[in-house]
Order: C-alpha cells, then structure tokens, then sequence
C-alpha cells in the first residue's frame, strides 16, 4: 500500500534523468506494445514525455486494478492525489517520478486531468456496474479521456492553424476529439476485456443495454454466444468506431511531427475492434489482439494520412 510523508521532501534520486526516462520507456514497451509502437514514431522529446505520462497513468491504475488493490482505500488515493500535487511543485518521490516532473517543466500539462483520472480511480472502488452508457462514459473520460488531454498537451498545436487569420484567438484545440480518442480506446479496452473483468466481478457493458438485447448478466458470466451476444457486440463496436472517427478530425490540427504517431496509434488500437470480429465475438476465451504483420501495414497507411489530412 502505497505510504507517503505528510510533507514529501525532495529525494536524493539514485538515477540520472536519461536512466529515469529509459526506466519509463521499458514499462511502456512491457505492458502497451501497441501503444508502444505509436510513440516510436515521435520526437525524442515528445515521446519520453508520453512515456512518463503513461508510466504515471498505469501506476494509478495499478492502484485499483494491480496486484496490491486489496489493500486500496480511499484513503490511499487521497494519498496518491497529495503525491500528484508534489510532483506538480516539482517535488518527485522516486526515479518514475523524477521523468514526470521533468515533462511538467518541458510542456505546458495541467493538473486537472491527473486529478480527474485518480477520480476515476475512486469510482471502481465502489462500483462494477453502470446502469447506462452516459455513467460509463463518465468513467471512460476519467480513465482515459483524460490520457486525451495530457497527450493533447505534449503533442502541440500545428502553428499554421494558431496564425491563421479565421482561427479563434485563443487558437485550435482539439480537445474534444483528444477525449474522444481516450474515450474510443477505453471503449475497446472494455469490449476486449470483457471476459477477464467478468470473472473479477466487474461488468462494464451497461445494464441497460443487455436488456436492450435480452442477454443477462447470467449469460455473461457464463460466456453465452448467440444472436443476442453478437447483436449486443456488433452495436457496442459500433459506437466505439464512432468514438474513432471523431477523434480523427483533431489530428490534422496536431502539430505536423505528431500526426504520424497518432494515426498509427489510432489505426492500431481500433484493429482490435477487428480481432474481436474475427474471433467471432468470443471474448470471453480468446483475447483479441493486432498480430505484428498487420501492426506493419497499418505504418505506412497512417504516413499517408498524416500527410493528406
């Protein structure tokens, strides 16, 4: 269980800011292969700042879904939340945090998004159902919508568009389709997982929506595939690509370097939507996912896209 000081003092680090940021590449490369893959194609910069945002985002979600979430409270969060506003003073606790700090200096990231993910965090400490698709959406916001923003944020904004004489003053943003983006891969993280999440007593598929279908949450934990399960995934899939299309019209206001990576990652993490058709809507044996060749084709369509939009 996760303990900090009431006042966390600046820590004698025992690893240089390079071996931190190698550290945080590593435990991407581990446990986000797909997601991995995508920030290769960045910047140096830009993608060691993306993997010290995911490595800080896993952490908190490790919180409630890792080995040690039976020892999570809410005070524990409260804990962890304490921790994130050290760090956005500049005070990192341990090597992980030293490269998230350092990103914090380099790019302009806001502490909202931390919080609200940690928000999200509370809510699976209390809940494994959702009556409907707005409280899930909700919970997909905190969870990774706000992943969205915090990339949004280290991506930049193509400076044509911020000079050009129609762009608003403020200039373009564009969050709500950073969100999206966030919002379409939690969508196909729940339809992925739907099997695992199942035996741990969680149910993230809306209640509502499996009477909609006449499935029950008797035919879920028992793995049923009939007409009702695929009528039920065949719809869930297809508001997740809805998800996907909208978070495709803020890439081309991404700054030029960054489009690339966020096509691939985009194109990557949908095809998983695929597998599960392939799999014939089993998700409860096999899990889906996007073998190597096709994660290579996918490459030079997203550089042809990244180029025309």
């Amino acid at each position: 269980m996760l303990q900090l000081p009431k006042s966390p003092p600046k820590v004698n680090m025992r690893v240089s800011l390079e071996e931190a940021y190698e550290q945080c590449r590593q435990i991407t490369a581990k446990y986000s292969k797909t997601f991995y893959l995508g920030t290769r194609l960045m910047s140096e910069a830009k993608r060691r700042a993306i993997w010290a945002i995911y490595v800080w985002c896993r952490r908190t979600d490790e919180l409630v879904d890792g080995p040690e979430a039976r020892h999570t409270t809410p005070e524990t969060l409260d804990e962890w939340e304490a921790r994130l506003e050290s760090l956005f003073a500049g005070n990192p606790i341990d090597n992980l945090d030293m490269a998230l700090v350092d990103t914090l200096e380099r790019f302009s990231l806001e502490i909202d998004p931390f919080r609200d993910m940690i928000e999200g965090q509370r809510m699976d400490l209390y809940r494994d159902r959702y009556q409907t698709f707005e409280e899930l959406k909700l919970y997909c916001y905190r969870v990774a919508g706000t992943v969205g923003l915090m990339s949004e944020a280290v991506m930049g904004v193509d400076p044509a568009l911020q000079t050009a004489p129609w762009t608003l003053e403020e200039g373009v943003r564009p969050t709500e389709e950073a969100v999206a983006l966030g919002i379409a891969n939690q969508l196909t993280n729940i339809l992925r997982d739907v099997g695992e999440d199942t035996r741990r007593g969680r149910i993230y598929l809306p209640l509502d929506e499996l009477a909609l279908f006449d499935y029950t949450e008797e035919d879920l934990l028992n793995g049923v595939i009939d007409d009702r399960w695929r009528a039920l995934m065949k719809f869930q899939i297809q508001r997740a690509r809805k998800y996907y299309a909208t978070s495709e019209r803020g890439i081309a206001a991404l700054s030029p370097d960054a489009r690339w990576p966020v096509w691939s990652a985009t194109i990557l993490y949908s095809k998983i939507l695929d597998a599960i058709e392939r799999n014939g809507y089993d998700v409860f044996r096999q899990r889906a996912y996007v073998p190597g060749w096709r994660k290579a084709m996918c490459l030079p369509v997203a550089w042809l896209r990244a180029q025309a939009m």
